[in-house]
């Protein structure tokens, strides 16, 4: 990938996309850098000058990639865009971090070749899809369960609403916040798939091993923790580590993890017991470590306890968005990649349970809502 801060130009051997950038990291993960759920770190604070123009090619690179898809397909320059953005890219910055986010995005859209750019909260847009659906009146609480975020609006939607350009009285709450799909699997690789690279090891002394040094590998969503991680000064102490521990066996595995960069690799394998664990009672995880495989029996009870914490935080954000509305919505709309969870949905019917729910696609609700909000921006 060659950036410019003017543009930026696309090499196909050096940056892909999607499924095909998983597939190259699984393969080759110490020489390929792979990030997912980029605006995670967006609205991430003290960032410095280099990483935020980092990630601004980042987000170029992709914008550059969806513009040249589209003009091949339609055979038309595309320069209107409409963005979809979480209600708050990072918790700790508040206002602040919204902006910095915003202005990568804005900054990164101009390069990449766009004109007309307009942003719309993810929930609103999701929910503008459920709209085009209804025939009388409803308030709408929208429940837009991403990888990185988690946001819910509470709109006055229908026949009344449907096609205005102008709808700020039918946005009655927001709220939101960056825990999504991602700290799901996170915490369930720190829960269950840690034990076998020494989390609750202890030292010869008989001194518990540090936490962080199996939380820092798989918080992939923390740019702070990574660089910590794999720096070489954290190498030293992972030695260090290695040469005191009862069970060096162990910590010679999170030495591979440092060498060969195969944080995601744990997390992914998380996922996929997620997904499984969702319909089914047992799972067996198999951890590739290149040189040797890890098989772990997680059960789903197990699964359950592990996410119980980030569960309870996207829970409180549908009663929060229900308090600040002071309205009881009508019907709950959920979206979102990690929203066909059975165990997501079953909680946020217990936190409105006289409240049907219904579902669109939930990988496709917020995409189809924003070309929506496009038609009506820029026809």
């Amino acid at each position: 990938m060659l950036t410019e801060r003017e543009g930026i130009e696309l090499l196909s051997e050096d940056v892909v996309f999607g499924q095909a950038a998983l597939t190259r990291y699984l393969e080759d993960p110490q020489d390929n850098y792979y990030v997912k759920s980029p605006k995670s770190f967006l609205g991430a604070m003290g960032l410095r000058e280099v990483q935020i123009s980092f990630f601004e090619d980042l987000v170029c690179a992709m914008m550059a990639n969806i513009k040249q898809q589209v003009e091949g397909k339609t055979q038309q320059d595309v320069e209107d865009v409409v963005i979809g953005r979480p209600v708050n890219f990072h918790g700790r910055g508040g206002e602040k971090s919204n902006q910095q986010a915003e202005l990568i995005l804005l900054q990164a859209a101009k390069r990449a070749g766009f004109r007309n750019i307009e942003f719309q909260f993810e929930p609103v847009a999701a929910g503008l899809e459920y709209e085009s659906t209804l025939t009388e009146n409803k308030v709408v609480l929208v429940v837009d369960i991403g990888g990185g975020t988690t946001d819910c609006s509470l709109i006055q939607m229908g026949p009344d609403w449907c096609g205005k350009s102008e709808r700020n009285d039918s946005l009655l709450a927001h709220t939101g916040q960056r825990v999504g799909g991602n700290d799901l699997d996170i915490n369930l690789t720190f829960k269950q798939l840690m034990h076998p690279f020494g989390l609750g090891s202890k030292f010869a002394s008989g001194i518990e091993m540090p936490l962080t040094q199996f939380w820092n590998p798989i918080a992939i969503n923390d740019v702070q923790a990574q660089k910590e991680f794999y720096s070489r000064q954290n190498l030293i102490a992972l030695k260090s580590l290695h040469r005191d521990a009862q069970e060096p066996e162990k910590l010679a595995r999170l030495l591979k993890v440092h060498h060969e960069t195969l944080g995601y690799s744990l997390v992914r394998s998380a996922e996929e017991a997620k997904i499984a664990l969702s319909n089914n009672s047992e799972y067996r995880a198999q951890l590739n470590l290149l040189s040797e495989i890890i098989e772990i029996d997680i059960q789903r009870e197990q699964m359950i306890v592990a996410i119980e914490s980030t569960k309870a935080k996207m829970t409180r954000l549908v009663s929060e968005a229900v308090t600040q509305g002071g309205v009881k919505p009508d019907v709950i709309f959920m979206t979102g990649g990690s929203a066909s969870s059975p165990i997501l949905r079953q909680a946020v019917e217990q936190e409105l349970p006289e409240v049907p729910l219904v579902s669109g696609n939930y990988f496709g609700s917020v995409t189809t809502g924003l070309a929506r909000w496009a038609k009506v921006c820029f026809s």
